[in-house]
């Protein structure tokens, strides 16, 4: 056959690439069943989905802590996958934050008329007579813009519910707080955490050593999204474990040649500072004898040269410090004025080096004054 003529065979394609997901959103919790550790609010808003009958709600609490998924999961099992489309409009407050959006695109959607479900889904899911509001992040809206909220929380309440979510509750303001049932969430068990980590590194085939799991959640400081956002950029700088044919198109296959994700490679990851030069740090400020200053400075100096960062250096030293079964009552209190008071110079712009110097000589004073 010629090079020029057209061929009669049906032309290959490509295999299609797997579509790769974030973490955090392919393990978003689906139902209220899902979410962990917010026994309170799960428990009332169960009750609250076999009434149908929502009242406004104001979600507050730590980033992290499931407060956008459980409503979202909410809103799933109360209209469906197909009816949450037209009954449903999440804003992320922090960008659309002004009176404009507050005039225009949420008092459009809250006047608007309600949508009909099918017999189908009406069969399947509640399908309350009212449409939902979500505001992310909220306590960055502006005074003005919380205010008209009010009003329009008041006009549309028989058509329209509204969830306010915010990571700090006094910046909303009283009238418009006053009008939502508050829902308080908190960080994550550890135990909860633990077993969620060892749940996704499972299904992803992510081998780890031991320490790895309670390394990350440590770092993330009770925010499960950041959590499993550093444990996903660990396991991509390892490599994942090839998964079955029949694996979810989703998952992350990054190399067939993989590594144990370590505790060194997370505290790369997330700049936190290793606990081998803490331990450094400390002891060289608990020296009695000798020329302990010009000990201390030597470490200081060699710590600051390899570039770690003073302000995570001050709260590390503060975290390991303050939790010590070695150190009094009065001696922590001392550590812990020097601490606010360092970290205060390093926010006005001081001198990293001079500043974590300092601090070291006011701990080294406390500790050997014993």
């Amino acid at each position: 056959m010629s090079f020029f003529t057209k061929s009669t065979s049906t032309t290959l394609k490509a295999p299609a690439q797997p579509r790769q997901v974030p973490w955090v959103e392919k393990y978003r919790p689906e139902s209220l069943d899902d979410i962990s550790s917010q026994d309170h609010a799960v428990s009332v808003l169960k009750r609250t989905l076999q009434s149908s009958n929502l009242p406004h709600m104001l979600f507050y609490g730590p980033p992290g802590t499931g407060k956008t998924s459980t409503i979202l999961a909410l809103a799933k099992q109360l209209y469906g996958p197909d009816l949450i489309r037209s009954r449903v409009l999440e804003l992320n407050a922090s960008d659309e934050r002004g009176i404009a959006i507050v005039r225009e695109k949420v008092k459009n959607f809250a006047r608007a008329t309600v949508s009909t479900p099918t017999a189908q889904t009406k069969k399947n899911y509640p399908c309350p007579p009212y449409k939902l509001i979500i505001l992310d992040e909220a306590d960055s809206m502006t005074q003005d813009a919380q205010a008209a909220l009010r009003r329009t929380m008041e006009t549309y309440s028989r058509i329209t519910r509204f969830c306010l979510i915010c990571n700090y509750v006094t910046r909303i303001i009283e009238p418009l707080a006053s009008r939502c049932s508050k829902f308080r969430f908190k960080p994550l068990d550890t135990g909860d955490a633990v077993s969620c980590l060892q749940d996704i590194c499972k299904k992803e085939g992510v081998k780890y050593e031991n320490g790895v799991i309670l390394s990350v959640l440590q770092t993330a400081d009770g925010d499960l999204r950041k959590a499993i956002t550093l444990l996903q950029s660990a396991a991509k700088l390892h490599g994942t474990a090839p998964l079955a044919a029949n694996a979810d198109d989703s998952a992350m296959q990054v190399d067939t040649q993989t590594t144990e994700v370590t505790v060194r490679s997370i505290e790369e990851i997330s700049g936190r500072v290793p606990q081998d030069i803490i331990t450094r740090l400390i002891e060289a400020a608990s020296i009695r004898s000798g020329d302990r200053f010009a000990k201390l400075q030597d470490v200081v100096e060699d710590v600051i040269l390899d570039g770690w960062s003073a302000a995570q250096l001050v709260s590390q030293i503060h975290e390991e410090l303050v939790t010590s079964d070695d150190l009094g009552g009065q001696e922590k209190n001392k550590i812990v004025a020097a601490v606010s008071e360092i970290d205060k110079r390093l926010v006005d712009g001081a001198s990293e080096h001079l500043s974590v110097l300092d601090l070291m000589v006011k701990i080294s004073g406390i500790v050997t004054a014993k």
